[in-house]
């Protein structure tokens, strides 16, 4: 992620070292072929806090999420959380590198196309 009007994600990477630590990669993985949605924050050496989704493509611009389920996770422990909200995202912008996105609640998602490989 490049950038974000997202309060959520904004407040846990401001508020990381509370937990003694900081935010690592903020990644939005998405698989079309099996239909999901994994937005993750990494939280270095071991941390992670994931909501998982799942999408319906709607049109070119238009994706539809539920999510599903939500987990922090640390060195040796998980606490998963309620998965809470469904809504969409629309692809305003993107290229072979960039995707600008808004969102049911107008907020706003710039995300740079990365090869990574994250794994629950």
């Amino acid at each position: 992620m490049l950038w974000t009007t997202e309060k959520e994600q904004l407040f846990i990477i401001k508020n990381a070292p509370i937990f003694g630590t900081s935010a690592g990669d903020v990644l939005q993985v998405i698989d079309v072929d099996q239909k999901t949605l994994n937005n993750v924050i990494t939280f270095p050496p071991d941390g992670v806090f994931f909501v998982r989704s799942e999408i319906q493509v709607a049109s070119v611009q238009r994706v539809n999420f539920q999510f599903t389920s939500a987990v922090l996770r640390g060195k040796g422990w998980e606490f998963p959380l309620p998965p809470f909200g469904q809504g969409w995202f629309e692809s305003l912008y993107i290229d072979d590198e960039i995707r600008v996105v808004k969102d049911i609640r107008q907020d706003y998602l710039i995300v740079e196309r990365a090869p990574y490989s994250w794994k629950e």
